[in-house]
């Protein structure tokens, strides 16, 4: 079992890649809000550095929210589930679309299998 952690900026498609990824099989997502660093620096912007490192990280200086997804994918399901992924939210190297990685998970207790 894998820990797929999804990364999205592109929360207007959050609805839709729920929905997509129940009908794939993928269930029992948690959903967090969780802000970027650039937001964060943001608030920082009295401090010369912190400014300086803002408009780097932050390119259009807009203050956004992002979700990060967790769910644990039984390994002969990442492909599908990262697959699904892909086809709603599109190419994910695009700049303010999300970021997806995979953690071993060594052990699951609590989900009712």
């Amino acid at each position: 079992m894998q820990l797929l952690v999804l990364i999205l900026k592109k929360t207007e498609l959050v609805n839709e890649l729920m929905i997509e990824l129940a009908e794939a099989g993928i269930h029992g997502g948690t959903m967090i809000d969780s802000t970027g660093m650039a937001n964060v620096i943001g608030d920082l912007e009295d401090m010369p550095m912190f400014s300086l490192l803002r408009s780097v990280l932050n390119h259009d200086g807009r203050k956004e929210c992002s979700k990060t997804m967790l769910f644990v994918v039984k390994d002969a399901e990442m492909d599908k589930a990262r697959q699904t992924i892909r086809n709603v939210l599109g190419d994910l190297s695009a700049p303010n679309t999300a970021v997806m990685f995979a953690l071993p998970v060594t052990f699951v207790e609590g989900l009712g299998e």
